[in-house]
């Protein structure tokens, strides 16, 4: 019986964060007057990013990982939505614009960033990695390989810091588009997710071996209610954080309207 309560310490995983908090601190300390003179110490920021990488590590190193990968559909859903959601969020928040335009105003590097962080591309490039990663070949792939595993996190993460891109970007030379757009491409977005939120919620057949046969963890809750949990969880919390979004970018919609109203009269 594999032990549900285990924490993964491998270095690959306490090594990189630790490195990028590292990283961070280097940047935000030492470093700061050269990249940014008389700017303050960030801490708001910092503390969104540190913020972040404590997410990230509970959600791929705490038990939450063994559960999911072996017992509970549910759970692993649950750690792709802390991937993407708070983690992805707050990693962003957590980088001030002195941090990362001198990496985005390179020559080589402007053109592409440029047109991945599109906002047509980035929507696009989210759903299609959510929705092939839950093909049944391919999640149970993940499951039953740990580099794969790994790849499918970090995928997670990566297409969770694009989707929020255009609403949260922390550069000047590549901003967040405008808060009209931003609300269609929310629910752009939604509209794009639903069909591998329909599919995984109304199946009438375990998707996914691993969980089909794992061993129950509660003897009442079947591999079928699992899976519905999944697929329900899944989608509320995609479209709690999508309202919550739009209902921020209305707001300040609405108040930069009424500024510039009061500006013109």
């Amino acid at each position: 019986m594999i032990d549900w309560r285990h924490w993964h310490n491998e270095p690959h995983l306490v090594g990189g964060l630790v490195f990028l908090g590292w990283l961070y601190a280097m940047l935000a300390g030492p470093l700061r007057p050269r990249l940014a003179p008389g700017t303050a110490f960030p801490r708001g920021h910092a503390a969104q990013f540190y913020a972040a990488l404590v997410i990230f590590y509970l959600a791929v190193g705490s038990p939450l990982d063994q559960i999911g990968e072996r017992f509970l559909f549910s759970v692993h859903m649950l750690q792709h939505q802390l991937l993407i959601y708070p983690a992805a969020i707050l990693f962003l928040r957590g980088l001030p614009a002195w941090m990362v335009d001198p990496v985005l105003a390179r020559p080589s590097l402007r053109r592409p960033l440029r047109f991945l962080t599109q906002p047509l591309i980035c929507g696009l490039l989210y759903t299609l990695v959510i929705s092939l990663w839950h093909a049944p070949v391919a999640y149970d792939w993940a499951l039953q390989n740990k580099t794969i595993h790994v790849v499918e996190h970090l995928m997670f993460f990566g297409s969770g810091l694009l989707y929020w891109w255009p609403l949260l970007s922390p550069s000047r030379a590549l901003p967040p588009i405008s808060h009209g757009a931003r609300m269609i491409y929310l629910f752009g977005v939604l509209i794009a997710m639903t069909p591998v939120f329909a599919y995984i919620t109304f199946s009438d057949d375990i998707l996914y071996p691993t969980y089909e046969y794992a061993p129950r963890l509660f003897a009442t809750f079947s591999a079928a209610e699992d899976q519905l949990l999944a697929g329900v969880g899944m989608k509320l919390m995609g479209l709690s954080v999508a309202l919550a979004a739009f209902g921020v970018c209305f707001f300040k919609w609405s108040a930069a309207d009424r500024v510039k109203s009061a500006v013109a009269t």
